[in-house]
């Protein structure tokens, strides 16, 4: 009979775990020289075998990982910070200077950044394709308008955005989000669509949660995490992470990975949804609201924020808070 060493899962999870942080670690520190003695410092494995254990989680050599995040963030960048000179969004993705940039850009994208900048601002084609869809703004596609009866109440350092819209009032609140430690189960692959996908993520960080006492609603907050633009990265490559927040001097270990989301100014949309709505939903966000809100997309991950009555909806749908980190224009 054969049965499957005890510790198997155990010792994956571990492995696991040691790959997330070193990501983590990457999306943290993405301008900066990052060596592989540091890199597998951080995953307290040894230098002359990380590259190997990487590759085998994650599908890709460690450095054509960290390259393509970088190359991958200066493609967002360029279309969302007009203002920002190549050479600026160089820096800031961790390249020497513009050229070693616009090297690498070509090689990927097979176009140059200025051309990237240029023709993916006014491409009409995408709108409606992607929740990152911000340059669909530029475009003349979009039949959806904020009506001239918008209500914008400042209070409390906050902006509420009353939108009445056809089928029902749309509310947008912009305000300053703590920074919040979470607990995450982490997939990468493709997932527009895949509902046992979250239903499988989100009971497998339930089941290591709820024995520890970490679920407390109102007070602990449940979210999705999308840490990559679906528009510029390949399906296959996409990573989210289902979190729920969690005290900072939390213990994790196995499957189960820790991380901070900055503090910020953050742009909050309600919406009640069915499952075939998300799309229609981000689309309104990146796509109508947004481009005429006075600010643009700050480079922070975007998230959806699920209340503690996103179970209870009588309809059946799900209460959500679609966020988007935001600053002025």
């Amino acid at each position: 009979m054969n049965r499957e060493n005890p510790n198997r899962e155990y010792l994956l999870g571990e492995y696991r775990s040691r790959i997330n942080r070193v990501i983590d670690y990457i999306d943290q520190n993405i301008d900066k020289s990052l060596t592989l003695d540091e890199l597998a410092q951080v995953a307290n494995f040894s230098k002359f075998h990380f590259n190997r254990i990487f590759h085998s989680f994650i599908g890709e050599a460690l450095f054509r990982f960290v390259q393509r995040l970088r190359i991958e963030k200066g493609a967002y960048l360029l279309l969302t910070n007009p203002r920002k000179s190549i050479t600026e969004i160089a820096y800031e993705c961790g390249f020497s200077g513009s050229a070693v940039f616009a090297r690498s850009f070509r090689d990927h994208f097979n176009m140059t950044p200025s051309l990237w900048r240029k023709t993916k601002r006014i491409d009409k084609s995408n709108a409606g394709k992607t929740k990152h869809n911000f340059r669909i703004y530029f475009g003349n596609q979009r039949k959806e308008l904020l009506p001239s009866s918008v209500y914008i109440d400042y209070r409390n350092k906050s902006q509420i955005w009353r939108i009445p819209m056809e089928k029902e009032d749309r509310n947008v609140e912009v305000r300053d989000l703590s920074e919040m430690t979470v607990a995450y189960v982490r997939h990468i692959g493709p997932y527009k669509g895949d509902a046992s996908l979250f239903e499988r993520l989100s009971e497998k960080l339930f089941k290591w949660a709820g024995p520890r006492n970490l679920v407390n609603f109102p007070e602990t907050k449940f979210l999705i995490i999308y840490h990559d633009d679906p528009e510029i990265t390949a399906p296959d490559r996409l990573r989210l992470s289902v979190c729920i927040t969690v005290p900072e001097d939390t213990e994790v270990d196995g499957e189960i990975g820790k991380m901070a989301i900055p503090a910020g100014k953050y742009a909050l949309a309600r919406f009640e949804l069915t499952p075939s709505d998300y799309q229609e939903a981000w689309d309104w966000v990146y796509g109508t609201w947004l481009p005429q809100s006075g600010f643009v997309p700050d480079d922070r991950p975007c998230f959806e924020l699920y209340p503690p009555e996103s179970l209870a909806h009588p309809e059946g749908k799900i209460a959500v808070d679609i966020c988007v980190p935001v600053k002025p224009l």
